[in-house]
């Protein structure tokens, strides 16, 4: 019995203390651009933090941190690239940026596994995984062999974006994962005559948090500032710290590292 109460035991990623999921089940409603600025974030307020970029068909992190060399390996082990004095890991690091990754669920699997388990993170408090969208393999995997420390879920807020998310708050809550919130990304933007415009509809994401009985984070609005640096390789934290929208993410990286450290 002992021994496959230890073969069904979740690995901790090593040299990490926490694995955060960001993640949505729902494509376009801003992970990305959510996890990389959480990361700077929470390295400003003074943690060690690493970047997984988990989309295997479509890294982000590549472009959105502006990395374009290969990692190094010793044969065992791929070294992580450090850039904003965050360890980052992506297949987009080995592969084109245009190379479709027309690859099998097993095959999908094995990539997540060597990130996890084959990468020399070092002395990290916080690794950071950008999930893909979907409920799928990658997300499996994390959920029943990686010891995951919570999911923060991120969404729009119409409808159509929170059918999917409801559905991933539910795979997590199977799957024994906490989630630590939502967030309501891209809430409103605020025009030139100074009103809010709410344009994916309001409220959405609160009210599925309170259905689920789950944390509000918050909301993050749109703003044109965000888009360009996260598309010029240095995201709104690091490029603008004083920015209002990097002031939300430095919250947001208090209220983790409040829980945890």
């Amino acid at each position: 019995m002992t021994e496959n109460k230890k073969k069904f035991e979740k690995k901790t990623i090593i040299g990490t203390k926490y694995t955060i999921a960001v993640s949505s089940a729902k494509g376009g409603v801003g992970k990305s651009t959510f996890a990389t600025n959480l990361a700077l974030a929470l390295k400003k307020i003074g943690c060690k933090i690493g970047l997984l970029d988990a989309d295997i068909y479509g890294p982000s992190i590549p472009k959105m941190f502006g990395i374009n060399e290969k990692p190094k390996s010793d044969g065992q082990k791929l070294e992580p690239i450090v850039k904003y004095d965050i360890q980052c890991m992506s297949i987009g690091f080995l592969t084109d940026q245009q190379t479709p990754m027309i690859w099998r669920g097993p095959m999908v699997t094995s990539a997540i596994k060597t990130f996890t388990q084959k990468v020399n993170w070092k002395d990290l408090d916080f690794i950071i995984v950008d999930m893909p969208p979907g409920t799928g393999d990658t997300q499996l995997t994390f959920s029943q062999e990686i010891k995951m420390d919570g999911a923060i879920i991120v969404s729009t807020p119409q409808e159509v974006a929170l059918l999917d998310v409801k559905r991933g708050i539910k795979m997590f809550d199977k799957l024994g994962v906490k989630t630590l919130g939502l967030v309501d990304n891209m809430s409103f933007f605020i025009g030139d005559d100074g009103k809010k415009y709410k344009i994916f509809g309001e409220g959405g994401v609160k009210k599925t948090a309170e259905e689920f009985k789950k944390e509000f984070l918050g909301e993050i609005p749109i703003n044109s500032e965000v888009g360009e640096s996260g598309d010029n390789g240095k995201p709104i934290v690091e490029s603008n710290p004083n920015h209002e929208i990097s002031k939300i993410y430095l919250n947001f990286a208090n209220k983790i590292k409040s829980i945890y450290l």
